[in-house]
């Protein structure tokens, strides 16, 4: 329940503080006087958008704060759930700074404008003039018939699987769009994957074929260096190791005369079994040397593949080729298993759906089931609201594809006249009508919204006499069980509340226009609703009208 509003340097309002009692609270005024501002200022702890032209003095803040009772509302998970303390009073408060800058406080701990939103969705609703227009909205209609089956819980499961499924659609269709494109450059894939997988490259041979590629291009060079090495080394007629074999006989002769030439004598053995190994080796190189033509081309054939393919792909490297092999390999195997992928997001969503259309049927199920008693509770309240030959029909249709809230289309039909078949509803009623139309439905919703407060702005636009006073009726009704504050112009209506407030704007002496808002004692409510009935020049029949209206015991109480 709304138990205070304070507003600071809003629109045409300076400062007011406003203490509203349970039940029923009427507020009204002058066209243009600023009963539209409050609901502007309201709208701001509601989580709406803030402009700085709603500031009245551009230099300083804009404060707007609402006290809640909220004990009993079931709001401690809210609460508990965003690490806010709970109390049975919830303090809401958004401030505007002159930049635009906008911060919002929930028991004064800081929270977004999301959050802000959520608690005042479940806390209050206000109904302006031109929510009337919704009455068209299927939407709106869908709602009114889901707050009449309380499934409340059963929809936000519902939604939750909603999502789940949507999303499963979503991965399943981007990964078949991606089946798709790989598939289509499989092909390709394919072929330079066997390209590579035909030269069956082996790391480090590039190195070891350039290597061998210069050996077989100048093979005769180096046999011809090989086959002199040797033959200096090891010629039957001179060569180094028959030269070495006489000095080594000579030193040994003289070794026991001079016992320098002993260690002479070992150094030269060395020396010459050293040359002996490398002339092996020299002869073994010489053997390995190949002169062959066809060597030679399996070679440069090899090496210009590998070119070839280096160019190709804009590698310079085997290793860099046969990682490109392994990466063409995964990719294919992918392609490969896109089915299986794809064969398990299929059963993924199909899980999904059907968990979601189960739901829906059950929500569907509850919504046919309440509306035969919609359609009594409005035609006999709209009777009551001088339509006596009124239908009002519910038509619920399934669709197709699940939606947001369920798998149906939910259509009211209406009409006020018996020669008149019923239509659709925003097609056929008068703004009259659909005044009395709305005001029948808000109040079937708001028994069963769990909210704690309902704000009608002028719900009874377009009505008058009897049907005026009817109309307040019912919002008074609708009062013991949940916090009505009603804007209005009707005397017949502002005399069923249990308060009065009256906004008015007034200068001061600087010639500034403010507007202000007042409770009302017993008398000054009189006036104020004889007002409503006579216009600025007050008759004493508009007094005794309004005394009637009032009943002598709402003069006794203190407002």
């Amino acid at each position: 329940m709304l138990q205070t509003l304070s507003i600071e340097n809003y629109a045409l309002i300076e400062k007011l503080n406003i203490t509203f009692p349970d039940g029923l609270s009427i507020i009204t005024g002058e066209t243009g006087a600023g009963k539209s501002i409050l609901l502007g200022a309201l709208s701001l702890i509601l989580g709406q958008r803030a402009d700085t032209m709603a500031l009245k003095d551009k230099n300083n803040n804009c404060i707007v704060e609402a006290c809640f009772a909220v004990d009993g509302y079931g709001l401690e998970e809210f609460f508990l759930t965003n690490d806010i303390d709970y109390d049975n009073t919830a303090t809401i408060r958004r401030i505007i700074s002159p930049t635009g800058k906008s911060r919002a406080f929930i028991n004064e701990i800081p929270v977004n404008l999301n959050l802000l939103k959520e608690l005042g969705d479940r806390l209050l609703d206000i109904h302006s003039q031109h929510q009337n227009l919704l009455v068209g909205s299927l939407s709106f209609q869908t709602s009114v018939v889901d707050a009449q089956a309380n499934h409340a819980n059963l929809l936000t499961t519902y939604k939750q699987a909603f999502t789940a499924y949507k999303e499963s659609a979503a991965a399943l269709s981007e990964w078949q769009d991606k089946a798709h494109r790989a598939k289509a450059e499989y092909d390709y894939l394919l072929f330079q994957y066997n390209e590579l997988n035909a030269i069956q490259l082996k790391a480090g041979e590039q190195q070891i074929l350039e290597e061998e590629l210069k050996q077989l291009t100048h093979a005769e060079e180096i046999k011809e260096a090989l086959i002199k090495a040797n033959t200096a080394l090891s010629s039957e007629d001179i060569s180094i190791d028959n030269l070495l074999r006489e000095a080594l006989h000579g030193l040994q002769k003289i070794s026991p005369l001079l016992p320098q030439a002993q260690g002479l004598t070992e150094r030269l053995n060395s020396s010459r079994i050293e040359l002996r190994d490398i002339n092996q080796e020299i002869d073994n190189l010489n053997n390995k040397i190949d002169l062959s033509p066809d060597r030679l081309s399996v070679v440069e054939s090899r090496l210009n593949a590998i070119y070839s393919l280096q160019q190709k792909h804009h590698l310079n490297s085997v290793e860099a080729l046969i990682n490109l092999y392994e990466e063409l390999r995964e990719k294919l195997n992918a392609i490969e298993n896109f089915d299986q992928t794809l064969d398990h997001l299929q059963k993924q969503h199909d899980l999904h759906f059907q968990a979601a259309n189960s739901l829906a049927e059950k929500i569907s199920e509850q919504r046919k089931k309440t509306v035969p008693d919609i359609e009594k509770n409005m035609v006999d309240s709209l009777q009551h609201l001088g339509m006596p030959h009124v239908v009002f029909r519910i038509v619920i249709d399934d669709t197709e594809q699940l939606q947001v809230n369920g798998k149906n289309t939910v259509t009211f039909l209406f009409s006020a006249n018996k020669e008149i078949a019923p239509q659709e509803l925003s097609r056929i009623a008068s703004g009259g009508e659909i005044s009395r139309v709305m005001l029948c439905l808000k109040s079937l919703m708001a028994r069963n919204s769990g909210l704690s407060t309902i704000i009608f702005d002028e719900i009874d636009a377009g009505v008058s006499g009897d049907i005026a006073d009817k109309m307040g009726n019912i919002v008074y009704d609708l009062s013991k069980t949940i916090q009505v504050i009603n804007i209005t112009h009707l005397p017949q209506v502002a005399s069923k509340g249990k308060a009065h407030f009256v906004v008015f704007k007034h200068e001061n002496a600087a010639g500034v226009t403010t507007t202000a808002i007042k409770a009302l004692n017993p008398d000054e409510r009189l006036m104020e609703i004889a007002k409503m009935l006579s216009g600025q020049s007050i008759t004493q029949a508009a007094i005794d009208n309004a005394k009637e209206l009032l009943n002598s015991d709402l003069l006794t109480k203190t407002i």
